[in-house]
């Protein structure tokens, strides 16, 4: 998916010589968009760009974001068309200190009160959103974590997941759904939400029961989860559609990528359209990419040119393939794999693997990640989030683990090795 560069937001601003004797006040322009504020303003009203360094709120201005925003383990995530529900928790909400109004929201950098425009009283800092940063956590072994980033003014990203309560369960089942908005079409943050939802639904639905499969029936497993994987993405592009309503007719109508794995005990089923990623990454081992970019870096990789030429090109996020309503074809394609051993289903957008995109390396950052944070996967989901934030967070990020321990699941089949690679299917 594509970016329009934005400027840094330290980057200095030309003077603009005054006469003495000018009435009018000496006016800044805005380092992103050039729009002119008058003197002392601390951010633009045309983009809400900070225009002057803010004191700081007892931490760095991420941390006090995410600590107003952010989820309780038992996972929810924002509410509504901008705000997301997960049925295992609720939406975050502030903590009322008895320092603000009924019903305002404080500051996320000072502790002010925001106004009814969405911006601090105290500060003038843009309110943040519940949409800027959130977790989801629907079992223990289950989480994701989805942030707006440095450079964006809002995140586009989506993501809704579902869980069996364990994962040592005789049919462990996780489904993990992200959805990224196209940014150069306005209102992709509603599209990429309805999308993700749908999608988790129509999969939590179709949770198998009864035993773990046996040799011989693995065949008729992967057909049936890449069946409902390809519903699912249906279901998400019917989802686009209703949401959206008017705004369809649009020259760019709001739209976004979609990526679903589901882990049905030794199974794992990934489905894709766009360029949002799903990984394996074994514990020891070669980890794997699971899905395949529907973008112009994919095919020029498929024409020979190298991944690091290809992904560096300015046309490198350019899809072909996406949801939405002017989609020319919005069913996932889907592959499968049985892991032989005890690892992690990753499941992002690019806003992540942009800065660490091959199998081999994603997985070396996720392995050094365990050895710092620990094992908890909303914990390594949201350590991630943090260091593609510290690369430049150039886009939203989002991260959806799902902890795989085949050694827990004692009914695992010893299975044909043709079955234990990725194989795609229609």
């Amino acid at each position: 998916m594509s970016d329009v560069p934005t400027p840094a937001p330290d980057q200095a601003v030309p003077d603009l010589a005054v006469p003495d004797d000018a009435v009018p006040a000496p006016v800044l322009a805005c380092p992103a968009c050039g729009e002119p504020s008058p003197e002392g303003a601390r951010f633009c009203e045309a983009c809400g760009t900070p225009l002057a360094p803010l004191p700081p709120a007892g931490g760095s201005d991420d941390e006090a974001r995410r600590d107003a925003t952010d989820v309780d383990a038992a996972g929810g995530g924002p509410a509504g068309p901008a705000t997301s529900q997960h049925a295992s928790g609720e939406a975050a909400s502030a903590p009322d200190d008895g320092t603000t109004e009924p019903d305002a929201r404080p500051c996320v950098r000072c502790g002010g009160r925001v106004a009814e425009d969405g911006y601090c009283t105290e500060c003038g800092e843009p309110a943040a959103s519940e949409r800027d940063h959130w977790a989801e956590r629907p079992a223990t072994w289950v989480a994701g974590v989805c942030d707006r980033g440095v450079r964006h003014s809002r995140n586009e990203d989506a993501m809704a997941l579902a869980a069996s309560p364990s994962a040592a369960a005789d049919r462990a089942f996780a489904a993990l759904v992200v959805c990224d908005g196209v940014s150069s079409a306005p209102d992709s943050d509603v599209a990429s939400l309805a999308a993700a939802r749908a999608a988790r639904d129509v999969l939590a639905a179709g949770a198998p029961e009864g035993t773990s499969p046996v040799v011989g029936e693995p065949t008729a497993r992967v057909a049936a989860w890449s069946a409902l994987v390809a519903d699912a993405s249906r279901a998400a592009q019917d989802a686009i559609l209703t949401t959206v309503g008017a705004m369809a007719d649009r020259e760019n109508p709001p739209s976004c990528t979609f990526v679903a794995a589901v882990v049905d005990g030794p199974l794992v089923v990934t489905g894709w359209v766009g360029d949002s990623r799903a990984y394996w990454i074994p514990d020891d081992g070669e980890a794997h990419q699971l899905s395949v970019d529907d973008s112009w870096a994919q095919e020029m990789m498929a024409q020979g040119i190298p991944r690091v030429q290809a992904e560096s090109s300015p046309q490198a996020h350019a899809i072909t393939r996406w949801l939405g309503p002017d989609a020319p074809d919005p069913v996932a394609r889907t592959a499968a794999t049985f892991p032989d051993r005890d690892g992690w289903v990753l499941v992002c957008s690019d806003g992540l693997w942009n800065y660490c995109s091959p199998a081999g390396d994603l997985a070396a950052l996720l392995h050094a990640t365990q050895e710092r944070v620990g094992h908890d996967p909303q914990t390594v989901a949201g350590a991630l989030v943090d260091w593609a934030n510290a690369q430049g967070g150039r886009d939203n990020i989002t991260a959806t683990l799902a902890r795989f321990d085949r050694s827990s699941d004692a009914a695992s089949p010893e299975l044909d090795p043709d079955l234990e690679t990725t194989v795609p299917t229609t």
